[in-house]
């Protein structure tokens, strides 16, 4: 059923896009003999993007009349492949699997806006086993991975609730948004999807947000979150993150570490961009405290640093049809991450045993023709001061892993 329920909903996104596709190129000479239109902007409830994926500029939409308004119906259709050296005990060398098979509906206008996202998903991360898309939907957060009510309360003011991205870290949760085809090992320490409530609030160059929410995907309403973001000026922001759990939660899974669950977490992230430039440094800092009830007898910290960059071969994104031009982008992501404490006095393993350091490299060439995308990634992890039985290969003891990845499909 699960497997039934992933093919379908690819094939589903594939025919949207590719009739999208038809309909739009049939348009567009046209289009192109006319004197080019202004470009709408896109609807405001997108998923977030990183780049250098992007949607069309017009996406499917239709409107309800005035009391429903307009809606718009985006999605993705992908599929990776990869090889990968020292693969963990229970994972393969070799994988191929769906992606993403996502269809993102949106009404981003009026007092009351709406978001939802549906479908099929991985959530390829490095320096951890791979799941596959089928148990991902199972273990993580279901076929309805987002999706939020949002009410437009002022220009300035506005609450939101349902499962809502997160406001921690600089990467988004699938694959499609953001610049590499995997997530890093920052983004291990992260929650990516919380269930709870959001406040915003937008002066000036400012943006104030705040959410209570249930953390790791928890179910137990017991974390805060809060994000200050300041537009120094169009190409430049600089951002301050945090969040924790206020009580100490035994609760643990795949999508719910317990340690992590229970950590105080901050950010500092600033973006740089401008013209083919896209510039993202930021660092990390978490504190797991002392939890006899979960098993950290000491406290445990990591402090991480990332830098995230993408160059652009072309700046023009859209043409007279709406649609992303052609062009080759060309993202790097640098990594390094070290936790602390003793093995010894019961510290929390956070990393690939107590005390251990670990660092990345990854560069994903992309590119984008129209709706169609593909992009290889090469990624190395090394670990140091690991526990042996904790690090890579099929006994634990390998300090380093190789990824050889391919994603390609259709994004509208």
């Amino acid at each position: 059923m699960k497997k039934t329920l992933l093919a379908c909903t690819a094939f589903i996104c594939a025919v949207l896009s590719i009739s999208s596709l038809t309909a739009w190129a049939a348009d567009s000479d046209q289009q192109a003999a006319a004197q080019p239109e202004e470009t709408p902007a896109p609807p405001s409830l997108y998923p977030g993007m990183a780049g250098p994926l992007a949607f069309s500029q017009k996406p499917l939409s239709t409107d309800l009349g005035q009391y429903l308004g307009k809606w718009y119906l985006t999605g993705v259709a992908s599929g990776l492949g990869f090889w990968q050296s020292n693969h963990v005990q229970g994972d393969q060398n070799w994988r191929g699997d769906v992606s993403n098979g996502q269809l993102m509906i949106n009404k981003p206008d009026g007092l009351v806006q709406i978001f939802a996202q549906v479908g099929a998903y991985s959530l390829p991360a490095l320096g951890t086993a791979y799941i596959p898309a089928d148990q991902a939907i199972h273990d993580f957060y279901g076929p309805f991975p987002q999706g939020f009510l949002k009410l437009q309360l002022t220009d300035s003011l506005s609450v939101m609730g349902g499962k809502l991205p997160t406001l921690i870290g600089a990467e988004y949760t699938f694959t499609f948004e953001n610049m590499n085809i995997e997530r890093g090992l920052l983004w291990n320490q992260e929650n990516a999807v919380n269930r709870g409530g959001q406040i915003n609030y937008v002066a000036g160059p400012v943006t104030l947000a705040a959410s209570w929410n249930d953390g790791f995907y928890s179910n137990v309403y017991s974390w805060a979150s809060g994000s200050a973001s300041w537009a120094i000026d169009s190409g430049n922001t600089l951002s301050f993150i945090g969040g924790g759990n206020t009580r100490h939660t035994s609760t643990s899974s795949i999508a719910t570490p317990v340690f992590q669950n229970n950590q105080q977490i901050y950010n500092l992230i600033y973006t740089h961009a401008n013209g083919p430039w896209t510039i993202t440094p930021y660092f990390q800092f978490t504190h797991v405290p002392e939890i006899h009830s979960i098993g950290a007898f000491d406290t445990a910290n990591t402090v991480g640093f990332a830098l995230l960059m993408d160059y652009r071969f072309t700046d023009d994104t859209s043409n007279v049809a709406g649609l992303p031009l052609s062009g080759f982008s060309l993202p790097v992501r640098v990594e390094l991450i070290a936790s602390t404490g003793s093995a010894s006095d019961g510290s929390p393993n956070l990393l690939y045993g107590v005390g251990s350091k670990a660092f990345s490299v990854t560069v994903t060439p992309t590119y984008q023709y129209n709706f169609f995308f593909v992009r290889p990634e090469f990624s190395f992890t090394g670990a140091f001061d690991t526990t042996s039985g904790l690090a890579f290969g099929s006994n634990g003891n390998n300090n380093n892993q190789a990824r050889l990845m391919l994603e390609g499909g259709v994004i509208f």
